[in-house]
């Protein structure tokens, strides 16, 4: 127990005496984060709304002009108080001058203590009430002098002679003849402060004394008690000022953006589908003819929505209708093909050729019949999705297999790499005709060399990249891609039975996903596709695990050589690779 109440050692005494600096850190830090949080509102305000800018800008305008303007009168009315005090002060030495010099020029007294008791009479008597209600003289030996007889230096008050500057005195010596004036700093009454002062300086003759200084000294307490006045007049004044500015502008301001501000509302509902949204237009200024166009602007628009609007479903419909009342002619047809395909071997050559090529045109018909079905149905909105949890690895296998004939046909060798896990919540069925569309696009369009399939997962996403190396996309291309019935060459022939709609119903079948299908590719460079998906519906997608552009790409200017995950470009804005995300 005796050791529980030993006293501290000498060393862990520094830690009880520093327990005040977290706390001040502590505090800083939380000034510092209102400061921060105050600016950064601030600047939100500042970006987000016209009103603030045009009131703050308004202000801050209206003060700078009130202190220049505040200033300038400050400036003008300060001198002119000094000037006017310095005029009064000449005359009112000059008749104190006077006085004292009739006051010895009268006095018979020829002895040194009669002079100085004279002095002090005539000093005390020309202190006393007069043209100024405050006023304080010094009456001293001038600089010079070399009488023999002395008066004692006098003063009235409580200025003293070494208040008075030498270089006043030097210029008393020079000029005799002329008042010299200077302003300088005294004692207040208070003695806690200093206030400004005009000293005049002349001279006088004392009978057997020879020549004497008197130093008339005015303060100007009063000059600065109505300059403060003056200062707190102004200050509030213009503070005032600048806060009826501020509400005016406020109130001007407002007439203006409130319109604006509606306008913008009925914009946002007219983009969001609302398209019966209208401003109200009072009165014939401007903006009311702002109304009444924007309102005109509004009925144009919604007139020719309507219409494309319905000449959109009439397309449609007629799309729709064609492909259903195709199907029952079609089936006839393809019973007669396959009867004439199957008996070919008792036809002449050319006949038994043209039966062959006749149940190639109708293989294509079917799936182009079969594409625009499912295109309508995109464009009717009543695609939905069948979301069951899938390993994509399967999905890739099958549509690898699927496209099996055709790569041998071209004798192209697809490989297959998987980094990390790929289960996703994903429609199979519609994932699976995506890769096989892609699949056999790089089969096509490869010239025999190798397809490269890779897959990949992250927290958020899985992806598939099909890559060829072809001839590639020119710049431009891997923009168009994706639209119906677009061919990169026109004259290139379709051996493989393509409609055109693959890649249109694939970038479909992605947004239904709500994923990402991406195209890449350079002349001479071959092309890459990639397809991102969520890894779990209705979760955005952060980041795709697996890079659009490929680390073998020859790189572009200012682009390392190896780029592990490179940012893809949206359409317009690079010549060699295209985003196509979800709408």
């Amino acid at each position: 127990m005796s050791e529980r109440v030993r006293p501290a050692s000498p060393r862990a005494q520094p830690h009880t005496t520093d327990r005040s600096g977290p706390d001040v850190r502590t505090i800083l830090t939380i000034l510092r984060g209102w400061v921060v949080s105050g600016t950064r509102r601030v600047a939100h305000l500042w970006r987000g709304s016209l009103q603030f800018r045009v009131v703050t800008s308004t202000m801050l305008l209206g003060l700078v002009v009130v202190v220049m303007l505040g200033s300038y009168l400050f400036s003008t009315i300060s001198d002119g108080l000094e000037a006017d005090r310095t005029e009064s002060a000449k005359i009112e030495a000059s008749r104190l001058t006077s006085e004292v010099q009739a006051t010895f020029e009268g006095s018979d007294r020829t002895t040194s203590a009669d002079l100085n008791l004279l002095a002090q009479q005539a000093i005390i008597s020309a202190a006393g009430p007069g043209g100024d209600t405050e006023r304080f003289l010094i009456f001293t030996r001038g600089l010079g002098n070399t009488n023999s007889n002395v008066v004692p230096t006098t003063y009235t008050g409580r200025v003293r002679l070494t208040s008075v500057p030498v270089e006043l005195r030097q210029a008393v010596r020079d000029d005799p003849r002329h008042q010299q004036v200077t302003l300088i700093g005294i004692p207040s009454a208070q003695g806690d402060s200093t206030v400004p002062a005009v000293v005049v300086g002349s001279v006088v003759d004392v009978p057997l004394a020879g020549r004497y200084d008197l130093y008339a000294v005015f303060p100007m307490e009063r000059e600065e008690s109505t300059l403060a006045l003056i200062t707190r007049t102004f200050t509030i004044g213009g503070l005032v000022l600048v806060l009826l500015v501020g509400a005016i502008a406020w109130v001007v301001t407002r007439q203006v953006v409130n319109p604006v501000r509606r306008a913008a509302i009925v914009a946002e509902r007219l983009s969001s589908g609302r398209l019966n949204e209208r401003m109200r237009a009072r009165g014939e200024d401007d903006l009311a003819l702002l109304a009444k166009s924007f309102n005109e602007m509004a009925d144009s628009l919604q007139t020719q929505i309507r219409q494309l609007e319905g000449l959109s479903r009439v397309q449609q419909r007629f799309v729709s209708d064609v492909s259903h009342e195709l199907r029952t002619p079609l089936t006839t047809i393809r019973m007669a093909v396959d009867l004439i395909h199957d008996s070919r071997s008792g036809f002449e050559p050319a006949v038994a050729r043209s039966a062959e090529l006749l149940r190639g045109e109708l293989d294509r018909f079917e799936e182009l019949l079969a594409d625009l079905l499912e295109i309508s149905r995109f464009d009717a909105g009543a695609a939905a999705l069948d979301v069951d949890a899938t390993d994509l690895r399967d999905s890739v296998a099958r549509a690898v297999e699927a496209a099996r004939p055709i790569a041998e046909r071209w004798g192209s060798a697809v490989t297959v790499s998987n980094h990390g896990p790929t289960e996703a919540e994903i429609d199979a069925r519609r994932v699976e005709r995506i890769l096989r569309n892609l699949v056999v696009n790089a089969l096509e369009h490869g010239e025999g060399r190798p397809v490269d399939v890779a897959i990949a997962g992250n927290d958020t996403a899985v992806a598939v990249t099909v890559r060829d190396h072809g001839v590639g996309l020119r710049p431009g291309e891997a923009a168009l891609v994706f639209n119906r019935f677009w061919r990169a060459d026109p004259a290139r022939a379709r051996t493989t039975g393509g409609t055109g709609l693959g890649l249109a119903i694939s970038l479909e079948d992605a947004r239904l996903h709500e994923g990402w299908l991406q195209a890449w590719g350079e002349p001479g460079q071959g092309s890459l596709f990639r397809l991102t998906l969520p890894r779990r519906a209705g979760t955005p997608i952060a980041e795709s695990p697996l890079p659009l552009r490929p680390n073998d790409a020859p790189p572009v200017p200012d682009e390392p050589l190896l780029n592990p995950r490179p940012v893809s470009l949206a359409p317009g804005t690079g010549p060699w690779s295209a985003q196509v995300g979800p709408r």
